[in-house]
């Protein structure tokens, strides 16, 4: 397999409950396999981009939807992954194949042409990302020029950032002019997020609804991959916090991470012995649906 990672789960556990109605997965990404690729063959059906942290494997459409179709998802959001680079053409291909129930997040660069993020807003794109932790995003000195040019969409700026390395900029994207979404519950260390000033500056524009969080990723901050006892602290605060400003996302086929992989239904689990009915009802459903499907 690529790059020494294991592909994704196929077995997967069906949630302790049911979902609500409209239920969102907020963050996952597609690497489709090459056509006429062998099945045990790493080959993507569109080029990854030099330099790039990882190598994923295939993880093709029709097997996330059945990962969701065994959780009670309904909705999703594809994310523009890092390894892609400037090329959207996967993520095109998709949104434009499966609008009834996705939206995206791309990537625009400060030079990205106007018509392209026409096009991935026509398409069903709400917001632009920017991995500041791996390679083959955008620098994060560029992010005011390029929410300068994504405001007049309404989008929002999606960061995937250390909250804790540099307590302050989470505060300064935040005054950026456009909502901020933060990827895996800021990514901290779980046992050393809740110390952390950047953690207690997030907890803060939440409390304000200032930011959202993206309650995904545990097993990026965290050694486990059940239960996730390390990093209930952390959504507990965040719920308290401000149970309106946060989604939930599988991250599926979770790439780039080790051994052992985790199982989504054990993920959707955590989700839900987190927060009560109400709770999930807005994190899963209402919220999604103001920041994606407003219009």
């Amino acid at each position: 397999m690529a790059a020494g990672y294991l592909p994704f789960r196929a077995e997967v556990s069906p949630p302790a409950q049911p979902l609500p109605a409209g239920a969102c997965d907020c963050h996952f990404h597609v690497f489709e396999p090459a056509a006429a690729a062998a099945a045990d063959s790493d080959a993507l059906a569109f080029p990854l981009a030099e330099p790039r942290s990882y190598t994923p494997t295939p993880a093709p459409l029709a097997a996330y939807r059945a990962m969701a179709a065994t959780l009670g998802l309904q909705r999703a959001v594809l994310v523009h992954p890092s390894v892609f680079g400037r090329d959207h053409a996967s993520f095109e291909h998709l949104l434009s194949s499966c609008g009834a129930w996705m939206r995206g997040v791309a990537v625009a660069f400060p030079d990205t042409p106007l018509q392209d993020i026409e096009r991935w807003h026509r398409l069903g794109t709400r917001g632009t990302r920017c991995n500041a932790l791996f390679d083959g995003g955008v620098d994060m000195r560029d992010l005011s020029v390029i929410v300068d040019r994504v405001r007049g969409f309404g989008w929002h700026l999606q960061v995937l950032m250390d909250v804790a390395r540099d307590p302050q900029q989470v505060l300064q994207l935040a005054g950026l002019g456009v909502p901020l979404v933060v990827d895996h519950l800021g990514h901290a260390p779980a046992t050393q997020a809740l110390q952390s000033r950047g953690f207690g500056n997030l907890l803060s524009l939440v409390r304000e609804g200032r930011a959202w969080v993206k309650l995904s990723g545990q097993y990026r901050i965290s050694p486990q991959r059940y239960g996730f006892s390390d990093v209930a602290p952390l959504v507990e605060a965040l719920l308290r916090a401000n149970p309106a400003q946060l989604v939930w996302g599988s991250d599926w086929p979770h790439p780039a991470i080790a051994a052992p992989m985790p199982d989504d239904g054990h993920l959707i689990d955590a989700l839900i012995a987190a927060c009560s009915a109400g709770e999930l009802q807005k994190v899963l459903v209402d919220n999604p649906t103001r920041l994606y499907w407003a219009d």
